[in-house]
């Protein structure tokens, strides 16, 4: 059930219970949250916070503002060991994956299409890189924002 001070999210591709931390880019703030919806359904929206989570990191007055996600791991509170990518876009059509993974292959080395079940359809994952290391995934990251697009470092499970 929903409660608005609860610290949680809506997001579209990322499993329930996934925590993760949103990072406000304008002040710096960062709450974790927990995904317990699907949403955002708002074009250019990556995230829906709740109303404790927004107070947090100061977002009230403006209602929307530019966000970095890093997803922390499952709500049991086990992290998995893993590699890290980043997540560009996540489309329910695998043409308009195709296109962007043409778009970004002609800037990044080791663009792929990741496919996702879910209950609700199937979704591929644009997603750029592996890495062992989180930091480099952040160059990688800030390199991506640059062109406009969003970035989130996700854990991919395989080591490159």
């Amino acid at each position: 059930m929903y409660d608005q001070n609860d610290l949680t999210a809506a997001h579209q591709t990322l499993p329930l219970g996934t925590r993760v931390a949103v990072t406000n880019q304008d002040n710096g703030r960062t709450v974790e949250v927990r995904i317990n919806d699907r949403g955002p359904f708002a074009k250019g929206r990556i995230i829906d916070l709740s109303y404790a989570a927004a107070r947090r990191l100061g977002m009230i007055g403006p209602g929307t503002v530019p966000v970095r996600l890093e997803v922390l791991g499952e709500s049991s509170g086990r992290v998995p060991t893993a590699a890290y990518t980043i997540q560009v876009a996540a489309f329910a059509d695998r043409d308009n994956a195709a296109r962007l993974k043409g778009t970004l292959a002609t800037r990044f080395d080791d663009v792929y299409v990741a496919p996702h079940e879910t209950t609700t359809g199937r979704y591929y994952r644009v997603r750029v890189g592996r890495f062992v290391r989180r930091d480099d995934a952040v160059v990688v990251a800030r390199s991506v924002i640059r062109l406009g697009l969003t970035a989130i470092i996700v854990e991919d499970g395989a080591v490159p």
